[in-house]
């Protein structure tokens, strides 16, 4: 795992940008699993900015959806679903083929689960993947407490989690529960991307990277990922024990 840190968010979302461009101008045929929400946005949009003007091609990738909310529909503006289709695949022309997302609509969610894992083994696994740290220390659903050997599942949503998914919805968010990858998918990722920012993340960042990896803090398994970056704006930093950090990255 290696730390980097950037003034501000717009600096953290280019570089951001810039890695995910890399990674496929270096492998056109890349499997990229991308978490949703705020902290991603702008380098989603960066990114679609770049392919458009061709300093990238995702024709021959392959985007796998990171997690849902269980009973929501694709087409609810809060869901996973409408996110990725909104800020990347509609304005890249991303062809459905080249899209592996949970049916969050799904009769047997379990079934579905089951559906994601075959995707992803029959694509050769995720070369990159993007997360964001939830305010828990969750990294897509899963929550603290889920094991280190998860695949896809379905998740009782933490009361953090719950509170904090309001925002994403208009009106009133109506379930409890989520799908996602699980966290045996976030290890045997080939490269992982962990970003984060805003002071308000910065004390959740601090356990990620200060304390000893635990399923307790899901995040902090990154500390064990061999080809892994925590990129972080400043605000998001405040607070970090550099000499520790430091101990930890580089030893």
């Amino acid at each position: 795992m290696k730390l980097k840190v950037y003034e501000d968010y717009e600096a953290l979302s280019a570089n951001v940008a810039a890695l995910v461009i890399k990674q496929v101008n270096e492998k056109p045929a890349s499997v990229l699993c991308f978490a949703t929400g705020d902290t991603p946005k702008l380098a989603y949009q960066l990114i679609a900015e770049k392919s458009i003007s061709g300093e990238a091609d995702f024709s021959n990738c392959f985007f796998i959806g990171l997690d849902e909310w269980a009973g929501i529909s694709p087409g609810n503006p809060g869901s996973c679903h409408w996110f990725l289709h909104h800020y990347i695949f509609e304005p890249m022309n991303i062809s459905t083929s080249q899209i592996g997302l949970f049916n969050a609509m799904a009769d047997d969610l379990g079934k579905e689960c089951e559906r994601m894992n075959k995707i992803i083994k029959q694509e050769g696994g995720i070369d990159l993947m993007l997360v964001g740290v939830g305010m828990n220390g969750h990294i897509g659903f899963n929550e603290p407490g889920t094991a280190t050997d998860s695949l896809a599942h379905v998740a009782m949503l933490d009361e953090t989690t719950l509170s904090v998914g309001k925002k994403y919805f208009n009106g009133a968010m109506e379930t409890n529960k989520g799908v996602t990858l699980g966290l045996k998918h976030f290890m045997d990722s080939r490269n992982v991307i962990m970003m984060a920012n805003g002071a308000m993340k910065a004390g959740i960042i601090k356990k990620v990277l200060e304390t000893e990896s635990t399923i307790g803090i899901p995040a902090s398994l990154i500390q064990k990922h061999a080809d892994a970056l925590i990129l972080l704006d400043s605000e998001a930093a405040t607070g970090l024990d550099v000499t520790l950090i430091h101990e930890k990255i580089f030893q």
